[in-house]
């Protein structure tokens, strides 16, 4: 019998690291652990779906920025009462709540997840300190995995962890939801008003990380096709208004439920972040069968192969993007056919979410085999 696993995040909101989050929790459920999930703060999505999937989801109730004791007591608390044989965590304040769980209540295995190059706002410099925190703390943790072999090195480097207790097990991807269909592509573009125009998609949080700023800039001189960009966030008006000061034909979706479609309407896909991890909308333009614009940012080179399924180029760059972006829409649509093809073909040999839920499976199985 499998079992019983908690998945402790900082969050549950829409984001990259949270669905994987999610869609870990479903699989473990499929195939016959108990698991639960408990988030640092209020979840903002996820729950509902969760909890038809037999996944109960429980709150810490801290507030975003600010350290709360109690919070580290309800852990503690549930922690106690569920007995976990596992506690997996996820991004840097669960990875550090959970290592200091275990001085009051130890847990048999623990494992953090290493979800980006560095998690932390646009304005800070506490990169050092949280790689102090995580070079403190590592004795804590049984093993610390990354997403992206680039996080991995990154963390490595710094000396946040100590590369014998290294892994790298990537994000996965529904190949089954985002996959080709000629049919669903036509009555999407339909539906969004387009033709045979070119077009180029853009997705991700309204953010400082994702680049969208330099996005408009390159777009400004690409001159051809429409610019769709699907999102929200805090940078949304700023980036509206700038759009229009530069003129370019973009058109901002807001949150879509319906990325599988959109990411089939599109043409090309294109990400000009500047800090990453492993890019879920790169795996899921790519299992999509649609090559790829995207800076060389955290794990992206590892989705995209420069000049086989895409083109990358170095983050914060607009000319070097815009470059990119012309040569892939000028190329003949068979040959872009052909790297959609390709950049399919990658991430079902790498990164399909059942096997990489069967690889954090073995991982488990064996720490566990460690304990008993």
């Amino acid at each position: 019998m499998s079992s019983r696993v908690v998945l402790l995040t900082t969050n549950l909101a829409e984001g990259g690291a949270e669905r994987q989050v999610a869609s870990l929790a479903r699989g473990l459920v499929r195939r016959g652990w108990e698991t639960q999930v408990i988030s640092l703060v209020e979840p903002s999505a996820f729950q509902e779906e969760l909890r038809a999937a037999g996944v109960p989801v429980f709150s810490l109730r801290m507030q975003p920025g600010c350290p709360d004791p109690k919070g580290y007591l309800r852990l503690l608390e549930l922690l106690r009462r569920i007995r976990p044989q596992i506690l997996h965590c996820h991004m840097f304040h669960a990875n550090l709540l959970g290592r200091l769980s275990r001085l009051l209540c130890p847990v048999p295995v623990l494992i953090s997840t290493l979800h980006s190059m560095a998690e932390t706002g646009q304005a800070s410099h506490s990169m050092f300190w949280r790689d102090k925190f995580y070079r403190w703390t590592d004795s804590l943790s049984g093993v610390t995995v990354a997403v992206a072999q680039a996080v991995a090195e990154r963390h490595a480097d710094a000396g946040a962890v100590r590369r014998s207790k290294l892994r790298v097990i990537p994000n996965g991807v529904d190949t089954t939801l985002f996959r080709p269909d000629a049919e669903r592509r036509s009555r999407m573009r339909q539906a969004l008003g387009f033709g045979d125009e070119f077009l180029w998609l853009a997705a991700g949080r309204l953010m400082w990380k994702k680049g969208h700023g330099a996005l408009l800039e390159a777009f400004a001189s690409v001159s051809q096709g429409v610019l769709l960009i699907a999102g929200s966030g805090p940078l949304e008006e700023r980036l509206r208004q700038r759009a229009e000061e530069l003129g370019v034909n973009v058109r901002f979706l807001g949150h879509r439920r319906d990325m599988a479609d959109l990411m089939r309407a599109c043409d090309a896909f294109v990400h000009a972040s500047v800090v990453e991890g492993l890019p879920m909308a790169l795996l899921e333009a790519s299992a999509t069968g649609v090559p790829c614009v995207a800076t060389r940012a955290g794990g992206a080179g590892e989705v995209v192969i420069h000049g086989l399924t895409g083109f990358l180029v170095e983050p914060g760059d607009p000319a070097s993007l815009a470059g990119a972006m012309k040569k892939l829409a000028a190329m003949p649509a068979e040959e872009r056919r052909r790297m959609g093809e390709a950049a399919r073909a990658h991430v079902l040999a790498r990164f399909e979410i059942e096997s990489v839920i069967s690889q954090w499976e073995a991982l488990y199985r064996e720490l566990e085999s460690r304990w008993m």
